[in-house]
Order: structure tokens, then C-alpha cells, then sequence
């Protein structure tokens, strides 16, 4: 089977797999990209068909996870929290319809002007990558104090660097004695299901649990569903307004440069930007929706492609989240060798459009005709517990693969600590993938390690 079929077979994979996950409120990107795209990775997938069904499982992800945040007011992941407001506002309304649509035509208008402005960016920056291969530790280690500021914890986060990092040493040393090799997998994977794994530990303590008991079922209203076209492809650009195209593709050229900045914040930030322009109640919600889902795509793209094209180091929050596999997969991927040395611009260019036009075919159209019954089944029918141990079983395959019984302990142990860390502490997944490449110059710093 030629490598450009393989690709396009995997991209219809991701795109109907994170179509499908996207529904599920509360799926966190990190959580379930990364062991989705290690396993791709791991079962032997050609590298450009593994970056085709990331791209597809990207667009995917972020077109439907606005169907509850629109129409429960739950936000589909952490990337939705900024919309929440807005999306209440027309909830108010009766249009909560009109809310996911201008959301998902959004998403796709971001995703278009993203993407080639991602790549011509990426070819300049490339000029530098040796400098950034030469000072990586320092740099990692300085980015982990940016970042580790700006996430919730704020301070709390920079002073648990230097702990963290220890940790993160202790522990790969030890199983660098046992298994004579290194399984930077499970520490992937680890802080990848961390705030998922802090919230079984949670439910499990007799203490804790009482933070997470409900009393009574949630109920949920949503409003009929009203179809204001013909046909099962609806046109992205009659949705959106002429005002609403030109804020959205603005926001989405400005953040498709931004990419070492916090996906959630510079999504929250030209929301706020472009809203505080626009008057009336319904136009200002339905344009900051619009936008924001559109940055929520740029951001994602260009945090993924700029830095794997030009420097082949994960020097960004989403390619410290749900892009790491790409970057580090051992031994398919290392950080010496991973899709930044084997893939050319134009792989980069072909099958990156083919993941994502085939995540769009996919989920834009799906998402505009069956938001609502999908919702509401699965809502009613699919159990968060059922999901939650589908990727924990996924995970258990993976770090036995790559460390036996050795590589499942580190994958849980860093989740039980990072998870914790993150939900009670504030330090975000982002900063601890962060401070897992910046430890070992840290350590060697400090303590000669």
C-alpha cells in the first residue's frame, strides 16, 4: 500500500475518532492526542501519514468540541473555558444554534489562513535553528519559568521547577538502571493523563471524595434544532458575516506568529480585543465566538508546525502537550531525529492539507447537521468512566511496550504526581512538559548530575 494512501486512510481515522471524541465534554487535547499519536507511531505508520492524521484529528477535535460548550454550556475541553460566557449570552437568547455555527465556520476560516502562514514562518525561523540546538537546555530551562508564570499557579508553578525537575531525574534514572534504556514514553504519557488520573485518585479518597459527589442528577436543556440550509455541506463563508470573516482571519494571521504563547490565553485575549469593538448583545457574542474558535485553530496549528519545521524541538505549549509524540516517541522518534529531519517543506505542505481537509470534511458538516442528536446520545449513552478507561488502557499497552512493568510505574507515578500538581497547585501540563526537557541541564547545573 503506497504512503499516500496509508496517509489518507489515517487521516479518515483521526478525523472520525476525534469528531467522535470532541463530543465528549471534558477530553482533554493532551490526554487524548498523545497516546492516540503514539500508538500510531509505535504500530509503524510512515512519518507523513502519522503527521496527517494528527493534522485531521487537530481540526477535528477543535470544530467539535464546540457542540457542548454551545449547546450544554460545558466546556468540550480546557481550550473552550474563554467561550463559556459568550456562549451563555446566546443560550439567553434561544440561539444557541446560531452560537455552534458561527463557532465551528470559525474554526475552519482559522484553520485555512493558519496554515500556510505557519509554514512561511516556519521557513524563516528556520535560519535559527542551530542557535536554539546549541543553548536547548538553557532554553528550555528559561521557557519553563515563562511558562510555569503564566499558567494558574503562577508562582507556586516557579518554584516547583527545581522539585519537578528532580523528580523527573530521580525517576529516569532509576529506570535507566533497571531496563538500560530510557522510556521518556511514560513520562510523556504520564503528564499527558495526569489531571485525568488526579480525578480517579480523587473519587478514590475517602477525604477528597467529598469535593467531587453530586447529589442530584445534571440536567441539561437544549433548544430545537433549526437548519438554515440545503444539502449536507454547508458554506463556511455564508454563515459568518462580512465583519465576522474579517475579524476571524485577522485574529487567526495575528496568532498564527504567536506561537510560544498559551493557546488558551491568546484565544481569550483577541476574543476580549475584537468584542470590545463590536455593540449589540447578539452580534458582539456571535463575532467574539466566531474568532475565538478560530484562534483556537490557528494557535494549535502553528504551535505545532512552526516549531517542528524550523527547529525540531517542542518549544511551544501545544507542541509540549498534545504535539510531543511528535517531536519524542522512542524508538520511532527521538529528539534527534524526528519528522523535522525526515520530512521535507512539501510533505510538510501536502500532507499536512491532506489531514486537514480531510478532519474538515469530516467534522465541519457532521458537526452543522448532527450536533444536537449527537450530543444528546451521548450524553444519555456513552459513560465518562467508559472513556476515562479506554485511555487508561491504552496507555497501560504503551508503557508496557516500552518499559514492561517498569514503564507502566513511571507512566502512573508521574500522573499521580503531575495530575495532583496540576489540579491542586495550578501547574499546568504544558509547564511540566516543559521542565521534563529542561531537567536534565538543570540538574547537571545544580548539582552536577
Amino acid at each position: 500500500m503506497s504512503t499516500l494512501v496509508i496517509s489518507i486512510l489515517l487521516a479518515v481515522v483521526g478525523g472520525v475518532l476525534f469528531t467522535l471524541i470532541g463530543l465528549v465534554s471534558g477530553t482533554d487535547e493532551t490526554a487524548t492526542m498523545v497516546p492516540f499519536t503514539l500508538l500510531v507511531i509505535l504500530l509503524g505508520a510512515p512519518p507523513v501519514a502519522v503527521f496527517a492524521f494528527f493534522m485531521a484529528a487537530v481540526i477535528s477535535k477543535h470544530l467539535t468540541h464546540a457542540a457542548p460548550t454551545a449547546l450544554m454550556g460545558i466546556p468540550g475541553d480546557t481550550m473552550m473555558v474563554p467561550l463559556l460566557d459568550y456562549t451563555e449570552t446566546l443560550r439567553r437568547l434561544g440561539v444557541p444554534h446560531i452560537a455552534l455555527r458561527k463557532m465551528v465556520s470559525g474554526g475552519i476560516l482559522g484553520a485555512l489562513i493558519a496554515f500556510p502562514l505557519a509554514l512561511l514562518f516556519a521557513q524563516f525561523l528556520a535560519q535559527f535553528a542551530d542557535f536554539f540546538k546549541t543553548y536547548t537546555g538553557v532554553i528550555f530551562a528559561c521557557a519553563s519559568v515563562i511558562i510555569a508564570y503564566f499558567s494558574k499557579g503562577k508562582w507556586v508553578s516557579v518554584m516547583m521547577i527545581i522539585p519537578f525537575a528532580f523528580f523527573i531525574q530521580a525517576l529516569d534514572l532509576i529506570s535507566l538502571k533497571v531496563l538500560d534504556h530510557q522510556v521518556a514514553t511514560c513520562f510523556f504519557l504520564g503528564i499527558a493523563i495526569g489531571p485525568m488520573f488526579s480525578d480517579i485518585l480523587v473519587a478514590l479518597s475517602a477525604t477528597a471524595r467529598k469535593s467531587v459527589v453530586r447529589t442530584k442528577q445534571q440536567t441539561y436543556n437544549l433548544a430545537p434544532e433549526i437548519k438554515s440550509w440545503t444539502g449536507y455541506f454547508p458554506n463556511p463563508f455564508k454563515i459568518l458575516t462580512g465583519k465576522q470573516k474579517w475579524y476571524t482571519s485577522l485574529s487567526a494571521a495575528i496568532t498564527s506568529a504567536t506561537f510560544v504563547f498559551s493557546p488558551a490565553g491568546m484565544t481569550a485575549l483577541m476574543g476580549e480585543l475584537v468584542g470590545s469593538r463590536v455593540k449589540g448583545t447578539y452580534r458582539k457574542a456571535s463575532t467574539t465566538l466566531s474568532v475565538m474558535n478560530g484562534v483556537t485553530e490557528s494557535t494549535y496549528i502553528a504551535e505545532i508546525i512552526i516549531p517542528l519545521i524550523a527547529f525540531g524541538l517542542p518549544l511551544s505549549p501545544a507542541s509540549l502537550g498534545p504535539g510531543i509524540a511528535l517531536f519524542n516517541a522512542p524508538p520511532v522518534f527521538t529528539k534527534d531525529h524526528n519528522l523535522h529531519h525526515i520530512m521535507s517543506g512539501m510533505d510538510f505542505f501536502v500532507y499536512g492539507l491532506i489531514g486537514l481537509v480531510i478532519g474538515a470534511l469530516i467534522a465541519y458538516p457532521f458537526i452543522m447537521n448532527f450536533s444536537r442528536s449527537a450530543t444528546v446520545f451521548i450524553m444519555r449513552y456513552v459513560s465518562q468512566e467508559a472513556i476515562i478507561g479506554m485511555f487508561m488502557g491504552i496507555v497501560c499497552v504503551i508503557s508496557f511496550y516500552t518499559g514492561g512493568i517498569t514503564g507502566i510505574l513511571v507512566t502512573f507515578t508521574v500522573a499521580a504526581v503531575g495530575g495532583l500538581l496540576n489540579r491542586i497547585l495550578g501547574i499546568s501540563s504544558g509547564s511540566q512538559f516543559m521542565i521534563y526537557y529542561g531537567s536534565a541541564w538543570m540538574m547537571s547545573a545544580l548539582i552536577g548530575l
